[in-house]
């Protein structure tokens, strides 16, 4: 990692960083296929792990199953739809090594996750992975003025995570997986970041703004905390 001051601050991206985002999604993805018809419910599934193979955050993943099963446009998928955001995780397993850093991390500076998603179901992820009594602040962009547009890699909730830290941006760092997101928003920023190769984007190639670029969430944590 390249010189610099001392880390007084964290902020922390959630799914894929802290815990594998691929173990909320076949969760979500049990309950929206058991709420359709009997006789839909294993193409159903089958269709919706092969749409979100295409890339989860492409959006429409419900339609677009529904659609590659000939039932374009139809009600369920409405229904279908506010299952999956009315769907809360009851366990999700953090990354190996995550708690006891970030324990490490909480009693030495403040730390804040800064996600993207629907604000109710960020944080049940949060309280299912079980380090929520570890990181007491929460951003959740889509709450903040502009909702969606507040997304990474947008300053928005780099700024009040910021806020929240009470610190300058070359005070803190910023990991997180998503090249397009966590490092684009946080080098427009001066936070320096350290990207986590691991989850659904870790094929994506380094942009070359990262401080760090590591293979996993552990070795980037102790990263932060040899910069304490």
């Amino acid at each position: 990692m390249r010189a610099r001051p001392r880390c007084r601050g964290v902020l922390l991206d959630l799914d894929d960083t802290l815990y594998p985002q691929a173990a909320f999604l076949a969760a979500a993805w049990d309950a929206v296929a058991a709420a359709a018809p009997a006789e839909l419910r294993a193409p159903l599934r089958a269709a919706l792990d092969e749409v979100c193979a295409q890339g989860s955050d492409r959006g429409r993943t419900v339609d677009r199953a529904l659609e590659q099963l000939g039932l374009p446009e139809s009600e369920l998928a409405a229904e279908l739809v506010e299952v999956f955001r009315a769907f809360r995780p009851v366990r999700l397993d953090p990354y190996p090594g995550v708690a006891e850093r970030l324990a490490r991390l909480a009693g030495a500076v403040p730390l804040v996750v800064l996600t993207d998603g629907n604000p109710p179901q960020q944080r049940a992820k949060l309280a299912a992975t079980g380090l929520a009594p570890l990181l007491p602040h929460v951003v959740c962009t889509d709450e903040l003025p502009g909702g969606r547009a507040a997304r990474k890699p947008a300053p928005d909730g780099f700024r009040r995570a910021l806020e929240l830290l009470g610190r300058a941006p070359g005070e803190v760092l910023m990991v997180g997986d998503r090249p397009d997101k966590d490092v684009a928003g946080a080098a427009r920023l001066g936070i320096p970041v350290i990207r986590v190769r691991q989850g659904e984007y870790r094929e994506e190639a380094d942009r070359g703004s990262e401080s760090a670029s590591v293979r996993d969430v552990a070795e980037a944590l102790d990263l932060v905390l040899e910069a304490l």
